[in-house]
């Protein structure tokens, strides 16, 4: 994660890390929707640490674009934020993204996915994305994401992915004994 202050490179351009206010609390920091663009989605990640599981906590706030004609978020969105706490889990936590991991062959494809909605959450509403992983079985990863209102706890959705270790080629393997290694050094 970059310094407090510091330039940070995204994509096609740049922007700045985030600062501490009087509080000294930091501000957000936007993040880049994979085109160049700065998103409207902010994120404050919160690392915490958990017994025989990675855990990684951060906020977001419903977009305009991500609610139906009845006020509340798209459901298809709940997998976007799904992947999102994943990302984050990895980057903050592995301190390796997943472009990283791709660099180094190793392939995490989604094989499974649950969710259960438990409640709505509309435009602008601060939600709390807690998402733990732990290696499952010989040559998966699974990833647990609880989706909560980030002022009240009230549920929106939980559930979880589950992605196969695989190489370039899509073949099915183990984890490298690199990654065992690091997952276990940060669990």
């Amino acid at each position: 994660m970059a310094a407090h202050g510091e330039t940070v490179r995204c994509q096609s351009h740049t922007v700045q890390a985030p600062e501490r206010d009087k509080r000294n609390i930091l501000t957000p920091l936007p993040l880049c929707d994979g085109s160049g663009a700065t998103v409207s989605l902010w994120l404050r990640p919160i690392r915490q640490s958990a017994m025989n599981k990675l855990k990684d906590v951060l906020q977001l706030r419903v977009r305009y674009s991500e609610t139906d004609q009845m006020g509340t978020f798209y459901n298809s969105r709940a997998l976007e934020w799904f992947e999102c706490g994943r990302t984050e889990l990895m980057r903050n936590r592995l301190r390796m993204s997943y472009a990283a991991l791709e660099a180094k062959g190793v392939f995490l494809p989604l094989v499974e996915a649950h969710l259960e909605f438990q409640g709505g959450a509309r435009y602008d509403d601060l939600l709390r994305i807690t998402s733990t992983a732990e290696l499952q079985g010989r040559a998966r990863l699974r990833f647990d994401v609880e989706i909560a209102h980030g002022e009240t706890g009230r549920p929106v959705v939980h559930g979880y992915t589950i992605h196969a270790f695989t190489d370039n080629q899509g073949k099915p393997t183990r984890p490298p004994e690199w990654f065992v290694t690091l997952l276990g050094k940060v669990a």
